[in-house]
């Protein structure tokens, strides 16, 4: 039985066995000479960065209330903590790892959990 999905480029015939991961579902190519579906690891690529920067949004809100409560403590601490953290939010979407990948494996493992939360490619 053939699949019919939808790369980027138009509507191609597939087997279900050569259908890619789905969280990268806009970067599918068809791949002439293997006759199946591929990614374009540059367009996974801006996917994932998208997916950080919706996920950051929330977190960087969240982190101007601590901000914000720091400052009418004047405690310089929380504050330096506090930038700290909103910088490694504003740089995640432009992290090496991200930039170096060239597999969809190595491109999920690139998301900072520890800056991010909980993977959604887990």
């Amino acid at each position: 039985m053939t699949t019919m999905i939808q790369d980027k480029n138009g509507v191609i015939a597939a087997a279900p066995s050569s259908v890619p991961d789905r969280h990268f579902r806009n970067a599918w190519v068809f791949d002439d000479d293997k006759a199946a579906i591929t990614e374009d690891i540059t367009a996974a690529k801006k996917i994932l960065q998208d997916k950080i920067r919706e996920v950051r949004g929330p977190l960087l809100d969240a982190e101007d209330v601590v901000y914000m409560k720091a400052l009418e403590a004047d405690d310089a601490t929380a504050k330096a903590a506090s930038v700290a953290k909103k910088k490694k939010l504003r740089d995640a979407p432009a992290d090496t790892a991200i930039e170096n990948a060239d597999t969809i494996a190595k491109l999920k493992a690139a998301w900072d959990a520890s800056t991010l939360g909980t993977s959604p490619y887990a």
